[in-house]
């Protein structure tokens, strides 16, 4: 059993200025399970170089952090300790170990959670590796690991529907676990909750080998793997942050050929979801894409979700798709469907909060999608019925990137001058029309918690809000404008990429 704190490089004294790139390459080198010898191979350095550069005796070039980074996948995290180190700023080390734990949050810490997740031929494997720390008084004997797949997010009757007829299964899954470094120390589990699209094991800290609890002081690195058949499994990760954790990293390992597009989206204990506050990394070697992503002291109960379009699937050798068809197959309802044209189902707040969460983080991923397909300059949003949900919530985000989540909204009031501007929509993106609205509107709208609440809205924000509003109502801009106006196709439109103007 491993046993002490993630390994750190002695830079001198307790008053010697901390290397801050010889860390952090350690830790990485920690986490990826690479001896100093096997770094160096896959960097393409001597291995005496790469050992002085972990002690700190030797200054490291920017190629060779380039090349660490491309070996560890840090997510970026190597390339910014190096412009640290290199820019001579004062000594940084990383946060000291956290705090000993509430009591209700239990005594383990996670020094570092690690995941990467691997497509190949129709199937997902996960390999999810956790440095734990043993904080509290007592031995730990077992850990809780939770296997949850949805392959329709967003839409819980499909899915449901998904499921009952075709569950997860055990041999589906093919779980393993190991104990410390390697794969020589086998972990045993035993099931703790069976559902057709969820499953909870405990870990057990005993194998073949006997038992090898980790002790108050101690810790270790363990190690699961298991599949997941894209039948059941769509195309998101997400990582929830249930202890405390102090660094999180992600990679995602696709084949080339499917050219993925990777997003990512942080959410919280509230209905907002909104990027991730720093890039996701990608590198592509040879056949395969691989895009890494990491964050430093992620927040308790905290999601981020990681989110890929494959759109070499869609790739073809004619004219470029029509803009319609563009938005059809990133997912967004056209305007022949007639769920466009009922008004939708209002929510009951807060008795079904999860539900109205679960359609928010739906919206936002397909607002991510559109958003890396077309450049919005005016802003955008997106009603759930544009995303084939039969629920009274849309989003809006502005033009300065303010987000607005609207639940059961309805326009109450207009005020204020009246103007005609083009409009667009992503259920019928091939034209563009003028749509008179008032400068001002009044919302009525029910908060998460179920509170009613009025919203004034202006200008642009009011015309956004306004459009997502009649989505909600069955309505789309056509049925705003006036008389004898027809829309125009989106080659004569001029104001792609253009704020409003007033």
């Amino acid at each position: 059993m491993t046993t002490g704190t993630t390994g750190t490089t002695d830079t001198g004294g307790p008053d010697a200025e901390v290397n801050v790139f010889a860390v952090e390459l350690e830790r990485w080198r920690d986490v990826r399970g690479f001896s100093r010898a096997a770094l160096a191979k896959v960097m393409g350095y001597d291995r005496s170089y790469v050992s002085k550069v972990l002690s700190g005796t030797e200054n490291p070039s920017e190629p060779f952090a380039a090349h660490a980074e491309k070996a560890l996948r840090s997510g970026g995290a190597l390339v910014a300790a190096w412009r640290d180190y290199d820019a001579d700023r004062p000594a940084k080390t990383r946060p000291p170990a956290p705090p000993l734990p509430d009591p209700q949050t239990g005594s383990l810490v996670v020094d570092h959670d690690d995941a990467t997740l691997r497509y190949e031929d129709g199937v997902y494997r996960l390999t999810q590796r956790r440095h734990l720390v043993n904080q509290g008084a007592e031995p730990i004997t077992r850990y809780l690991i939770r296997i949850s797949v949805d392959r329709f997010p967003g839409d819980p009757e499909r899915s449901n529907q998904l499921y009952s007829e075709n569950p997860l299964t055990w041999d589906e899954i093919d779980l393993h676990a190991w104990h410390g470094r390697g794969r020589a120390n086998p972990m045993g589990w035993t099931a703790h909750h069976d559902r057709d699209a969820f499953k909870e094991v405990w870990l057990l800290f005993a194998g073949e080998h006997g038992h090898f609890p980790l002790y108050p002081g101690e810790s270790c690195w363990i190690e699961y793997e298991y599949t997941v058949s894209e039948m059941h499994w769509g195309n998101w990760f997400q990582r929830a942050v249930r202890l405390p954790t102090r660094t999180l990293s992600v990679c995602l390992d696709f084949p080339a050929d499917l050219a993925a597009s990777v997003w990512g989206l942080h959410t919280s204990m509230t209905a907002q979801a909104m990027p991730f506050a720093t890039a996701i990394a990608r590198d592509d070697t040879g056949d395969r894409h691989i895009f890494s992503w990491s964050c430093e002291d992620p927040p308790l109960h905290a999601r981020y979700r990681l989110e890929w379009d494959f759109r070499g699937r869609a790739a073809s050798d004619g004219p470029p798709p029509a803009p319609s068809a563009v938005m059809a197959a990133l997912g967004i309802v056209q305007d022949s469907d007639p769920a466009l044209r009922r008004v939708a189902r209002r929510f009951d707040l807060p008795a079904e909060t999860e539900d109205a969460r679960r359609v928010v983080t739906a919206l936002n991923s397909a607002c991510e999608r559109v958003a890396q397909a077309h450049t919005f300059g005016k802003g955008m949003g997106i009603a759930a019925p544009q995303i084939g949900i039969d629920r009274a919530a849309a989003i809006v985000r502005t033009p300065d990137g303010e987000a607005i989540t609207l639940f059961n909204p309805t326009i109450i009031e207009s005020g204020g001058e009246v103007d005609e501007q083009y409009e667009g929509c992503l259920s019928f993106f091939d034209v563009r029309g003028q749509v008179p609205r008032s400068h001002v509107i009044h919302v009525e709208h029910t908060t998460i918690d179920g509170q009613p609440k009025i919203t004034v809205f202006e200008r642009g924000v009011a015309r956004l809000v306004a459009h997502e509003v009649d989505h909600l109502h069955g309505q789309l801009y056509t049925d705003q404008m006036r008389v004898g106006v027809e829309p125009i196709p989106v080659e004569q439109y001029r104001g792609t990429g253009t704020s409003w103007k007033y």
